[in-house]
C-alpha cells in the first residue's frame, strides 16, 4: 500500500469497483484498512447515478489523495462528458494520483485522465490470481517517468518474460506471451481451490518453469512492459498474426470515439478477420457511416493493409461487466454463431441483445 499507492495512516483512498472483482475487497476493503487509511464504499456507476461527476464528488468530499478504477470508468466518463466541465465545483486539491488497472490502458484515455486532474495517472497490471501488482510505477518509493500503453516496470518478486510461440525469448519490442518465471512471489495463487491438476494444466504446463498470466505484449529495450490484451485477443489473419489491442489504440485516437472493441471473427477464406465496435462521444453529431470510414482508414495508416480492418460499426452501447470490462469473448462468440452464454457478471444484458444480430451481421447497426 505504501511503496505502490503511497498511501498510508490518516489518507484516504476511493476505489470504484464491483464487490465481485478482486479489487472489490482487496482495495476497497482490507487493503486501505491494514494501511491504516480510510476507505470509501461507493454504490453507483461512474455515470448515470444522476452524472458523470459522481466521482468527482466522492473525491472533494472525503479528500482523497488516490483513486483507483478501470480505463473504461475513465472512458465512459470521457464519452459523457469530453471536456470534463463536471469537474467545475469540487475541490479535487487533495487528489495526488489515479490508478488505473483490470484491463489495457490505450494512450488516448491516459492523456484525457492527466490532462483533466493534472495528477500522475498510474497504470498498473495485475491478476486476481496474483493477489498484488506484478507491473507498476512504485510512486510510494520513487516514481519512473511515465509511457503511455505501459504500465511501466515488474515489481521486486516478479521476474517478467517475454516469449515466442516454441518458448524462446521474444526480442525487445516484440509481441509474445507474457509470463512470469518460477517461482512465484508471495501472494500469489499456491493452486486452485480442490483442483491441483488443473492449476497445473492452466498456468504451469505451456512453457517449462514459467507461469503463464494469458496476457499478451512486449518489453522495450528500457524494460518496460507493454500488455496489449490477452493471448486470445491475438488474431491470425491469412497467416499474419495480429494484435487487435493495436487496433483498438488506433481506432481511440479518433476525436469522435469514445471506446471501441476489436475482436476477431471466422473467416473461410483468411481464418480470422478484425471487426470493429465504436461508441462515439456524446454530443457527436458526424453521420455513422463517415466515421466509419475515417476509422477504417486511421487503422490502415497507422498498422498498415495487413490490418486488414475494413469493418467498423458505430453502437450505442458495448456490453461490460459491472467493474467496466469489455466481454469480449462474449462478442466473439455470439460473432462465430455460438451459443454463449451472458456472464453474470455483466452489468447491462439488454446491451448484449441490442448487439446481438449485429455481431451475426444481420439486423440494424446501430
Amino acid at each position: 500500500m505504501g511503496a505502490v499507492y503511497d498511501v498510508g495512516p490518516g489518507e484516504t483512498m476511493f476505489t470504484g469497483s464491483d464487490v465481485g472483482w478482486v479489487v472489490g475487497h482487496s482495495y476497497i476493503v482490507y487493503g486501505p484498512l491494514l494501511a491504516g487509511a480510510t476507505t470509501v464504499l461507493y454504490e453507483g456507476k461512474p455515470v448515470g447515478t444522476p452524472d458523470a461527476g459522481q466521482f468527482w464528488r466522492v473525491a472533494a468530499e472525503y479528500r482523497v489523495k488516490t483513486m483507483f478504477t478501470a480505463p473504461t470508468a475513465f472512458r465512459a466518463i470521457r464519452k459523457e462528458d469530453p471536456k470534463g466541465t463536471l469537474t467545475a465545483g469540487h475541490d479535487l486539491s487533495h487528489l495526488r494520483y489515479l490508478f488505473l488497472a483490470g484491463e489495457r490502458l490505450d494512450p488516448e484515455t491516459y492523456h484525457w485522465a492527466s490532462g483533466l486532474l493534472g495528477v500522475p495517472v498510474i497504470d498498473h497490471w495485475w491478476q486476481t490470481e496474483t493477489g498484488w501488482p506484478i507491473v507498476a510505477n512504485p510512486v510510494g518509493i520513487e516514481a519512473a517517468p511515465a509511457k503511455p500503453g505501459s504500465p511501466t516496470r515488474p515489481l521486486p518478486g516478479w521476474d517478467v518474460r517475454v516469449l515466442d510461440a516454441s518458448g524462446e525469448p521474444a526480442p525487445a519490442g516484440v509481441d509474445g506471451a507474457i509470463v512470469v518465471k518460477l517461482p512465484l512471489p508471495p501472494g500469489a495463487l499456491p493452486t486452485l481451490w480442490n483442483d491441483d491438476d488443473r492449476y497445473v494444466a492452466s498456468y504451469l504446463s505451456a512453457f517449462d518453469g514459467y507461469y503463464l498470466t494469458g496476457d499478451s505484449g512486449h518489453i522495450d529495450d528500457d524494460g518496460y512492459v507493454f500488455v496489449m490484451g490477452r493471448t486470445d485477443d491475438v488474431i491470425n489473419v491469412a497467416g499474419h498474426r495480429l494484435s487487435t489491442g493495436s487496433m483498438e489504440e488506433a481506432l481511440a485516437a479518433h476525436p469522435d470515439v469514445a471506446e471501441c472493441a476489436v475482436i476477431g471473427v471466422a473467416d473461410e477464406l483468411k481464418g480470422q478477420i478484425p471487426r470493429g465496435f465504436v461508441v462515439l462521444k456524446a454530443g457527436s453529431n458526424r453521420e455513422p457511416g463517415e466515421v466509419e470510414a475515417e476509422l477504417v482508414q486511421l487503422v490502415r495508416d497507422r498498422i498498415g493493409a495487413v490490418a486488414s480492418l475494413k469493418d467498423v460499426t458505430v453502437v450505442a452501447a458495448l456490453p461490460k461487466t459491472r467493474s467496466g470490462k469489455i466481454l469480449r469473448k462474449t462478442m466473439r462468440g455470439i460473432a462465430d454463431g455460438r451459443d454463449e452464454p451472458i456472464p453474470s457478471t455483466v452489468d447491462d444484458p439488454g446491451v448484449i441483445e441490442v448487439l446481438r444480430p449485429v455481431l451475426r451481421g444481420a439486423g440494424p447497426t446501430r
